[in-house]
């Protein structure tokens, strides 16, 4: 934990237990204690333990770190009985309004102190017990799902064979430190969407700028839940089922077809047809932005952190010009040939599931087969194998960063390309501009200007650029089948969730017994 995050735990336990003090006043003179004793801090806490008579231990729980927030409440919604206030509204304005509410009570003339004894003659209905347990469920609730750990569930198969569709995971938020709601007034246990209305679960109207507590940086090959840096904006009509900006490319590409006649020089028709995209789409769709904390889920495995360089050469990653861990499970693609057919039986004996052998065989005995490499060398030694190889993909336009005059780039030939580094600087130039210029203006929330050749970066001339935070680079462990950081780049860790932990439940027309409780590598 930061310095400055170390001030803002101990400000706000401060403000729970001091903003009631002049409240505090007038009551501690009701029960018969001295009044100043509501302005030292947690020493008021004390006081009204021994006055309501609770258990001594509660106080020293305050300190802990998040839930002596909520102890600290605890004791007030106890303090608070004896003077006769049972009731579910009197004990909400405890919570939430003590600044307000306990002023009240220390200062009118009908609350008086009833005593513990009298409180304890008090017996809750059975819808109030309901009431309360269901409260308290909800804010425990919430504090481990914010604080502790969140289950996920696995939606497609970008990290097969590492985990599986249906695969349902402990995610741990403690494992980078646990990340403070961007958007704390929300909807309990839904992500950005109401199911069934089709509305936001979340208002922001409060917005909380980026804080972790107890920071720790991505490990390289963690397997890490993060929030999908292009979820930014969206269209209503596609959400995440097809990125704004893919719709976006889709539609700049068309209009290069359509203007290819009227310009001779490529920047300008890329310029023409940029700004035509941009009108379409935006008179086609209806258009929505999300804040961090509320843009779409995804799982995948760091592969590079900031600072190392990574390239992918024929279907090969390289992290710092060395060949990269290869999980057991991760799995490629792979252009197999056969003298003879290959009986899905005798692949299904390596370990390669097929939900249909005609979709793998291509004829003249060629395969398509999706192979980890423990599969790729049972596969090698079957009977009538001629040969295999990586299918290798070609440079395309919606690979980062989706200027093939920049960089031709594949899945499969990628990089060189640096990955951003808290602290590091880079020289700001036409190619570098390609990579980073996304990671200045959008997540740093720099103004970023281009006027006479010159980059302006909050109304400053800029040749060089310092990063304030750290960047990821993510890839599915399904290297041929994953929408992943060479579609869209880096990943901010302010976008970091947590780490994947272990697979507590799986389910594919039955449960999985043998994934049960598998830690995640």
């Amino acid at each position: 934990m930061s310095q400055n995050e170390l001030w803002t735990v101990i400000l706000i336990a401060l403000l729970i237990v001091m903003l009631p003090a002049p409240g505090l006043y007038g009551m501690f003179r009701k029960a018969g204690v001295p009044g100043w004793k509501a302005f030292v801090p947690f020493y008021n806490t004390w006081t009204m333990l021994e006055i309501a008579k609770r258990p001594k231990h509660w106080f020293f729980w305050q300190f802990i770190p998040v839930v002596g927030w909520f102890i600290s409440l605890g004791i007030m919604v106890e303090f608070v009985k004896p003077f006769g206030k049972f009731k579910f509204y009197q004990h909400a304005a405890t919570v939430l309004l003590p600044f307000i509410y306990f002023p009240y009570i220390g200062f009118n003339q009908k609350d008086r102190f009833l005593g513990v004894e009298y409180a304890k003659t008090h017996k809750k209905s059975s819808t109030r017990e309901w009431i309360d347990a269901g409260v308290f469920a909800i804010v425990a609730a919430t504090l481990i799902r914010t604080f502790v750990f969140e289950a996920y569930t696995i939606p497609t198969g970008s990290m097969e064979k590492t985990l599986l569709v249906n695969d349902f995971l402990f995610v741990s938020k403690f494992s980078y430190g646990p990340r403070i709601p961007n958007t704390p007034l929300a909807v309990p246990f839904v992500h950005h969407t109401v199911p069934g209305l089709n509305t936001k679960s979340y208002s922001e109207l409060i917005h909380i700028p980026y804080t972790r507590w107890f920071a720790s940086p991505v490990k390289r090959n963690d397997v890490v839940v993060f929030n999908l840096p292009a979820g930014d904006t969206l269209t209503k009509e596609y959400d995440s089922k097809k990125p704004y900006y893919d719709v976006l490319l889709e539609e700049e590409l068309n209009q290069m077809q359509l203007l290819r006649n009227q310009y001779s020089d490529p920047a300008q028709l890329k310029i023409a047809a940029q700004e035509r995209a941009r009108d379409v789409v935006w008179n086609s769709y209806t258009i929505a932005t999300r804040p961090v904390d509320k843009r779409e889920n995804y799982i995948k495995r760091c592969v590079a952190i900031g600072g190392d360089t990574l390239e992918v050469k024929q279907g090969i990653l390289f992290i710092n010009s060395k060949p990269a861990f290869v999980p057991p499970g991760s799995a490629i693609r792979y252009v197999v040939y056969s003298k003879r057919a290959i009986p899905e039986e005798e692949l299904a004996e390596a370990g390669v599931e097929l939900n249909d052998l005609a979709d793998y065989q291509m004829g003249n005995g060629m395969y398509y087969l999706n192979l980890t490499q423990s599969e790729k060398e049972k596969v090698s030694k079957l009977q009538g194998i001629d040969s295999m190889h990586i299918y290798l993909h070609s440079p395309s336009y919606d690979i980062f960063p989706r200027d093939l005059s920049i960089a031709n780039w594949s899945i499969d030939n990628f990089g060189p390309l640096w990955v951003p580094k808290k602290g590091a600087t880079i020289e700001l130039n036409a190619r570098n501009i390609a990579f980073y210029k996304r990671v200045i203006r959008v997540y740093e929330n720099n103004k970023w200007e281009e006027r006479d050749g010159k980059i302006f970066i909050n109304d400053q001339p800029a040749t060089t650029y310092t990063f304030k935070m750290n960047y990821y680079w993510m890839m599915g462990d399904n290297r041929h089948n994953s929408q992943d950081s060479r579609f869209w780049g880096f990943v901010p860790e302010d976008h970091v969730v947590g780490e994947a932990g272990m697979i507590w439940m799986s389910w594919n027309s039955g449960i999985r017994w043998k994934r049960l409780f598998n830690i995640i590598h």
